[in-house]
């Protein structure tokens, strides 16, 4: 196989370009050069990256905002501990319904006082000392809390007995860390206490500022001593 390289005509091209002639057993045959370029192109596009014009952009989220101030901080078990409250009300409720005709069917009604007194002592636990207990711990959990930048003043989005938001308002100066960690309890603003996870603040320094670990300090060597 015999292979010839010829000019091309510039009116076929813009560029002077070059033409492959291929001979086969004495039978030439020439591709057009218009073929030879495409493909050319292809081949080199292929293995080329072409930077984009367009600059980088980055998207920037800020946090909402409504009339107690900026959203710093949402609890992400809001919806469990209102699930698990409507379920102890609700089998409260049943039982207190189901509990008489029990009585009634079974002939406890009729049996010693004594019975029944212990018979209703243990069924009125379950019925209203769970869900007071439920509320106790969960009281002080934080829904949601907004910060005023202009006034220095919270608004704290918790759940109250009867599963609707209870808002409690206070400044940076009322708030109070406990000597003794509690489980329950990140900090108090003013007497109530209230539970927050520091993990879930989307910014770090709103957490600081909160719990006044951003005040500057001093201390003596007495103090140490």
């Amino acid at each position: 196989m015999l292979y010839r390289l010829v000019s091309c005509s510039s009116r076929t091209l813009a560029r002077p370009a070059l033409l492959l002639s291929v001979s086969v057993k004495g039978g030439g045959h020439r591709y057009p050069c218009s073929r030879l370029v495409a493909a050319g192109r292809r081949s080199f596009l292929s293995h080329c990256k072409v930077p984009s014009s367009c600059p980088a952009t980055r998207c920037l989220s800020t946090a909402a905002s409504s009339e107690d101030g900026q959203l710093i901080y949402t609890g992400n078990l809001g919806m469990a501990v209102r699930g698990v409250k409507m379920f102890s009300y609700c089998t409260s409720g049943a039982s207190l319904i189901i509990v008489p005709q029990v009585l009634l069917k079974t002939g406890m009604g009729v049996e010693s006082f004594a019975l029944q007194v212990a018979f209703c002592g243990i069924i009125g636990f379950f019925i209203f000392i769970t869900p007071v207990l439920l509320h106790v711990i969960t009281k002080g959990y934080v829904l949601r809390l907004y910060h005023n930048a202009d006034t220095d003043t919270y608004t704290a989005i918790t759940s109250s007995v009867f599963l609707t938001e209870r808002r409690c308002v206070f400044t940076q100066n009322q708030v109070r860390i406990p000597s003794i960690s509690k489980m329950f309890t990140t900090f108090y603003a003013g007497q109530r206490g209230l539970l927050v996870n520091p993990d879930l603040f989307p910014i770090p320094q709103d957490y600081n500022h909160l719990m006044g670990y951003d005040k500057p300090f001093s201390f003596s060597t007495d103090q140490i001593e």
